[in-house]
């Protein structure tokens, strides 16, 4: 039977949105109309407008993709920290539009060196770590990512890009609806206990849509870092009052952990699918999920099916399980691991695991494959008038991450920890100096020039976040724009489905406005399934897209309407 309007069960993540359970009594209904924004003088995309503008206010005094997208990441540390900030992480793809070469960069941060396996089964935590314990706090790796980015790929000064997100700390902003809902649940989940939380409410709240809100102590962090570059935050002060705080709440974080850390450009992994080349970040994180799912469907004709249908969302489901459940086992930090990445993005492996799914039946419970013989968060897109475009992304965690503060200083500690797995025979298993499986991931898509030189010409920037749902995310949004050509609102504004990854034969949430034909024909199918409506869908991601013609370069872009922000772009 259809299942309207109950409550999911939701895994935590980045784009929890606020208010799964405890702020439903309101309804969010998607009833107006977007049209996609189409410029050439360059577009920032993502989930709030004062952030958007931020992008544009660099892109206008010249600087480029990398330049803006800092200047956004930036403001959306001061305008959503519901979502993100300089105490989580980062990951970027950046299309030069002089090399015609994408270049991936991790900005992960690594496990204290004085946590072990061994310390918290004496602690008490064998199986799984509490969600906000301070053990959960990796060292935070946005701040390097962002200075390592503008390094190899900016072009203005620090003090230039961080000026607006500066302005809106210190002068204060109006607070986003969606925003405000999901500060008000963060308040009661972990800034009313978390040490120092407080400095991040208003009077010992969450504050309400339209209210001001000011962060001095963030101000005077991006103020100090602006001036010293990121050494000021791993060392000197900052980096004194995060071992301060990691102290007095439990944790282990030194000085020398944050003194030593160090972002990591990497060689992008990706597939072809259909004409396009798909690139991702390599694991630690998870964008490999979704290149073996697209792998897997690039070998059905999806096109012929009708995009909603429950034929077509049935072979997405099938192939996302297949997917999920190599990655939860492969994914880790190659530091650590030998991760066959060659052999899970090879067509051969795809070819053998579209064999493994049943077109007219469901399969829960799918192990991860062997391709050897032996073997919470903001997205956003820029691309600027030269054709360079960056991929960004940045998170930390489940919402305010841990909503530990680091006294005056106006930022939360991530909790990205709490995705190591606690098995010492796990891939995945926590150690000291290592990363954790990391789910955010941007995604970058790139075309053969038709020129025949070799050269690759940029396709689309896009990502779609909110801890598991993102590698869903992409192949649903892909093929919204591949199979069906939609425009990149259009593409956005489809409805989506989401399983569950968290527990055995996860659940598959259905978002309101997927056919009710089609809710029926995967539940028939064997689907556990159940609908997603009002705010909790927040569940499925927002995403922002950025494509750019070849021939004319003019630029179409689209922003979710699951979140408060918008794309814009300059004449």
């Amino acid at each position: 039977m259809l299942r309207e309007g109950v409550t999911p069960k939701v895994p935590e993540g980045e784009s929890d949105g606020g208010g799964y359970n405890s702020f439903t009594m309101n309804t969010l209904t998607f009833n107006s109309r977007r049209s996609p924004v189409y410029g050439r003088g360059g577009i920032v995309s993502t989930s709030q407008p004062l952030a958007t503008a931020a992008g544009l206010e660099i892109l206008a005094k010249g600087g480029n993709a990398a330049d803006a997208a800092i200047a956004a990441g930036a403001a959306l540390n001061v305008t959503e920290p519901t979502s993100t900030g300089i105490g989580g992480d980062m990951f970027a793809l950046y299309f030069s539009a002089d090399t015609k070469r994408v270049t991936a960069l991790n900005g992960s941060g690594r496990a204290p060196a004085a946590l072990t396996l061994d310390r918290l089964k004496s602690e008490g935590f064998s199986s799984e770590l509490p969600p906000y314990h301070a053990h959960t706090v990796t060292v935070p790796g946005a701040c390097a990512g962002w200075f390592d980015l503008i390094e190899k790929h900016g072009s203005l000064s620090m003090t230039e890009i961080l000026a607006p997100a500066i302005r809106l700390a210190s002068e204060g902003f109006p607070v986003a609806p969606i925003t405000s809902r999901s500060w008000s649940y963060a308040v009661q989940r972990q800034l009313k206990t978390a040490p120092n939380g407080h400095e991040l409410t208003i009077d010992g709240r969450g504050p309400h849509a339209g209210e001001i809100f000011r962060n001095p102590g963030l101000a005077r962090t991006f103020e100090m870092i602006a001036r010293g570059g990121k050494s000021a935050f791993y060392q000197g002060e900052i980096a004194e009052a995060i071992v301060s705080v990691m102290k007095e709440a439990g944790g282990t974080m030194s000085v020398d952990d944050l003194a030593s850390h160090v972002s990591t450009w990497e060689e992008p992994i990706s597939v072809t699918y259909r004409e396009l080349r798909v690139y991702e970040c390599p694991p630690n994180g998870q964008g490999i999920t979704a290149l073996i799912a697209l792998n897997i469907l690039e070998g059905f004709d999806l096109a012929s099916f009708e995009s909603l249908s429950t034929e077509r969302l049935h072979l997405m489901i099938e192939a996302m399980r297949l997917a999920f459940a190599d990655a939860g086992w492969y994914v880790a930090d190659p530091a650590f691991s030998n991760i066959p990445i060659r052999e899970l993005l090879s067509k051969e492996y795809a070819n053998k695991c579209r064999k493994l799914i049943d077109k007219t039946r469901a399969t829960i419970d799918t192990k991860h494959g062997t391709p050897v013989s032996s073997s919470d968060t903001v997205y956003l897109s820029v691309v600027d008038k030269f054709g360079n475009a960056c991929s960004f992304i940045n998170s930390n965690y489940m919402g305010f991450g841990t909503g530990i503060v680091p006294k005056g200083w106006g930022f939360t500690l991530q909790n990205r920890g709490h995705n190591f797995s606690l098995d010492p025979n796990h891939p995945n298993a926590l150690a000291p100096r290592k990363r954790p499986y990391h789910t955010i991931i941007p995604a970058m898509v790139t075309r053969a020039e038709r020129s025949g030189s070799g050269d690759e010409a940029l396709f689309a920037s896009y990502g779609v976040m909110g801890g598991f749902m993102q590698p869903q995310g992409h192949v649903q949004v892909l093929s919204a724009l591949v199979d069906d050509g939609l425009d990149p609102q259009a593409a956005l504004d489809q409805p989506r489905f989401c399983i569950d990854v968290d527990e055995s034969g996860g659940r598959v949430a259905i978002e309101e406005g997927i056919p009710d034909e089609t809710f029926l024909g995967l539940e028939k199918m064997g689907h556990p399934v159940y609908r997603v409506t009002s705010y909790n869908r927040a569940l499925f991601g927002r995403g922002q897209v950025i494509r750019r013609d070849a021939e004319t370069g003019v630029l179409c872009a689209g922003s979710d309407p699951r979140a408060d922000g918008c794309a814009m772009t300059l004449a």
